[in-house]
């Protein structure tokens, strides 16, 4: 009884942590909507300024939001009892949109810039942003390939799962740190009378944007590294329980918070027929985390 009241008490925590950083994460859109409609010139595709205001809106939506998401979708309880190969689509479908999404972002700053003879890729903020489009690009590529795909044997999966889970979670973290120096620096540039340093509304109401983008990072980062809400890999027991190993055995019980132990799972397996019957599984040696 205590225990099932203790767990009964950690899915609360979870939930609550949850709504909260869904929460926030939807009002951080929300308010970088209202600042290129309110205070800047809207959305448009035509090389004015309103090309460059889909940079923030698209970052904040899906570099930001949907890689948040995709980054806790195994912690989500109700879907422990989906199929992983359908878990392991939806975690790659939503990295592949906010891909999407910081790609045209991207696009429509450097044509921004170009139309109006700006220089590109001078300043700190283009810098960082440009190399975690591109490592979260290859992060993507090489998770489809090793961890979606069914040809990676599980050493492989199981010596690359630590690389996989840091460089997603430092990724993530980069990008937060990137559109807080981002809005920073479009403020700076943009807020001349009155100044940025003179306290304007425009200016306090994109501090409290980057306000919840830190809250929103701090909430999933916080999920993803708790042991306790990682998806229990009950099947896998159950299988190596029968071939004489111990549950612990197998790569696909690495998750974002003990990213260590995919290091040593591959080592305890014991027998050739505990991997090949762990390949069998959709559950075993497949995990993919971003």
């Amino acid at each position: 009884a205590g225990s099932g009241a203790r767990r009964m008490e950690s899915y609360g925590r979870f939930l609550a942590l949850l709504v909260s950083a869904l929460l926030v994460g939807f009002l951080s859109v929300v308010f970088s909507l209202v600042w290129v409609f309110h205070y800047r010139e809207g959305l448009s595709w035509d090389g004015g300024p309103g090309e460059f205001n889909w940079h923030p809106v698209l970052i904040i939506t899906g570099f930001v939001f949907i890689q948040g998401i995709a980054i806790i979708v195994y912690r989500l309880p109700w879907t422990w009892k989906c199929s992983k190969l359908l878990m392991k689509f939806i975690h790659a479908g939503l990295n592949t949109i906010a891909m999407i999404l910081a790609i045209v972002s991207m696009v429509a700053v450097f044509d921004f810039h170009n139309a109006r003879n700006i220089p590109n890729m001078y300043s700190l903020h283009s810098w960082i942003g440009l190399t975690a489009v591109i490592f979260y690009a290859l992060q993507l590529f090489l998770g489809v390939a090793v961890f979606l795909l069914p040809f990676a044997p599980v050493p492989l999966r199981a010596a690359l799962m630590p690389i996989h889970v840091y460089s997603g979670l430092t990724i993530f973290a980069t990008v937060i740190a990137t559109a807080l120096m981002g809005v920073t620096e479009k403020l700076i540039f943009s807020l001349k009378n009155p100044a940025y340093s003179a306290f304007p509304p425009e200016g306090t109401f994109v501090n409290c944007l980057g306000i919840l983008l830190v809250i929103f990072g701090a909430l999933i980062l916080w999920m993803a590294s708790r042991s306790q809400w990682k998806r229990p890999p009950e099947m896998n027991a159950k299988v190596l329980q029968h071939l004489g190993a111990t549950p612990e055995g197998t790569e696909a019980e690495s998750t974002m918070a003990d990213s260590t132990n995919a290091d040593q799972s591959d080592l305890r397996i014991n027998s050739e027929a505990a991997r090949k019957q762990n390949l069998k599984f959709d559950e075993t040696g497949q995990r993919s985390t971003m």
